[in-house]
């Protein structure tokens, strides 16, 4: 029921927002300012209490508890395991905001600061960090952890429902169960729809940079049938060779260019600006956590930190369970220290090296951002590599990490979906990974066809908002289940001992002049 009701409504929104995109737009525009209005507020604190709540997991008492049971070993190596987390989390995103949004703050930037200036570039590169750091990984940590918990542990089927059962019992098998699962597919197909329309129109710029190719609408669509070939070809050979390989080779290839933009690029402006900022960055962590702007009814957290949040979330239950297929036998505190501060890290670095590159470029090396910026999101990265050395390599390079980023992130995806859109345990049959992949092709397209990036971000921040809510149950939940496990190991151990104990005692009793 699950899979038959959320490919339809998927399938629907997606004709809907091709054939009739000026009601679709006027539609969706209405329901983000309803959101934003009431509930704008909500987005941040719960992104914030789930920060703290990963915190207390990883050096609280449940720390040692480990995914699998007491005894169980680690499926992937951790390089692997690394690998696919950050192919599956942020991929396309890294290449498509790594230039892009550190320049837009620069022009835009937030809390009232002149735009172009020092005070703006480095706002620009402290709210580039926030968004891409702590809090979009505790996000996914919090579902990854709480749905390998469930599966693996207690014998869940890996689907969002069961993550309610500690609060609403067997109800949770019976139809509010299929109402969650049904809306945590609908929100996964959207999130991901999102993430591949911004891979699309980054392909599509860079190659008409690279190959002299023409951009629009019809060079978009033909670089999302293709990658729809090569995403289905890795899906169909299983997690343990397409998604491990290629997010494996990936990570290194995204290396390599991270390596060659720092070194061909203002090297030691860069290093400058990854310690500034992310100094800055913990300074201001609270702050920026939870600032509005009631006062000023600025729409600049509406805009960037709302969406981001919204993005992630709708995010979480994909890239939640992805997590929590490839985490077998990670203990608490390495789950979340692996899936929260190690990718941080690496996207403060990406950041840093990208951004500071084209925040260099526009004020002080010469280079028109702002104006690459005013033709799109998508040209920044490919105008910024204009000002290095080996210009067509780096942008070379850039088309295929993101291609091979679109075919993991999708790849991933339609393993996800479905899984959650299933009613047992274990992979999904070929034929639903194939639908599912067909329907994450169309509502891209669609999107595109309905007003491109605009049109994504609205949709993906409306459709969050019932998840937003559910994140609390999560956490409740999870506390709850993680608390009588650490009781009863406790148990077991005094169990143990007192065996131990007696044992010794026997022992002695029976030697000889005892």
């Amino acid at each position: 029921m699950v899979f038959r009701i959320s490919l339809l409504l998927v399938v629907a929104l997606a004709v809907i927002a091709g054939f009739a995109p000026g009601p679709f737009g006027t539609l969706t525009s209405a329901a983000l300012s309803a959101v934003i209005s009431h509930a704008g507020w909500l987005y941040l604190l719960i992104v914030f209490l789930t920060l703290v709540f990963l915190a207390y997991l990883a050096f609280g008492p449940f720390a040692r508890l480990r995914i699998g049971g007491r005894d169980a070993e680690p499926e992937f190596s951790g390089f692997a395991w690394l690998s696919m987390l950050f192919a599956a989390g942020m991929g396309i995103g890294l290449v498509f905001w790594g230039a892009a949004e550190p320049v837009s703050h620069l022009v835009n930037p937030p809390e009232g600061l002149p735009s172009g200036s020092p005070q703006a570039a480095r706002a620009a590169m402290r709210y580039t960090f926030f968004h891409w750091g702590l809090h979009p990984w505790a996000i996914y940590a919090l579902m990854g952890l709480a749905i390998a918990w469930f599966q693996y542990n207690r014998g869940g089927r890996g689907l969002i429902s069961d993550l309610l059962q500690p609060l609403i019992g067997d109800r949770h098998l019976g139809w509010i169960g299929t109402l969650v699962n049904i809306v945590a597919v609908v929100a996964t197909a959207i999130g991901v729809a999102t993430t591949l329309g911004f891979g699309t129109m980054q392909i599509s710029a860079g190659m008409a940079r690279v190959f002299g190719l023409p951009t629009g609408l019809g060079m978009q669509l033909a670089v999302i049938g293709a990658c729809f070939v090569l995403y289905m070809g890795s899906s169909a050979s299983g997690v343990d060779r397409g998604i491990k390989w290629l997010s494996t080779f990936n990570l290194i290839l995204a290396g390599v260019l991270l390596l060659a933009v720092a070194l061909l690029g203002p090297t030691g402006f860069i290093f400058e600006i990854f310690t500034t900022s992310l100094g800055s960055y913990f300074d201001h962590l609270i702050e920026m956590s939870l600032r509005m702007a009631p006062f000023s009814e600025s729409t600049w957290v509406a805009d960037w930190t709302i969406f981001y949040w919204a993005w992630w979330i709708s995010w979480s239950p994909f890239v939640g369970s992805f997590i929590a297929r490839v985490s077998y036998g990670r203990s608490v505190r390495e789950f979340v220290l692996g899936v929260v501060a190690v990718p941080s890290l690496l996207g403060f670095a990406w950041f840093a090296t990208f951004g500071g590159a084209a925040l260099w470029g526009e004020m002080l090396g010469g280079g028109d951002m702002a104006g690459a910026l005013a033709q799109g999101y998508e040209t920044v990265l490919f105008s910024m590599y204009a000002s290095l050395p080996f210009a067509q390599l780096l942008s070379g390079v850039t088309i295929l990490l993101l291609v091979i980023f679109f075919i993991t992130s999708a790849d991933s995806a339609v393993l996800v979906l479905g899984l959650m859109s299933g009613e047992t345990a274990g992979d999904p049959p070929l034929s639903r990974k194939f639908a599912w992949g067909i329907a994450i092709a169309l509502i891209a397209a669609a999107m595109l066809m309905a007003g491109g990036l605009e049109a994504l971000q609205t949709l993906i921040t409306v459709a969050a908002l019932p998840f937003a809510l559910l994140m609390i149950g999560v956490m409740v939940g999870l506390q709850r289940v993680l608390g009588i496990e650490a009781l009863r190991e406790k148990a077991e151990e005094r169990r143990a001992r007192r065996a131990i104990e007696e044992w010794i005692a026997r022992d002695r009793e029976r030697e000889p002049g005892a």
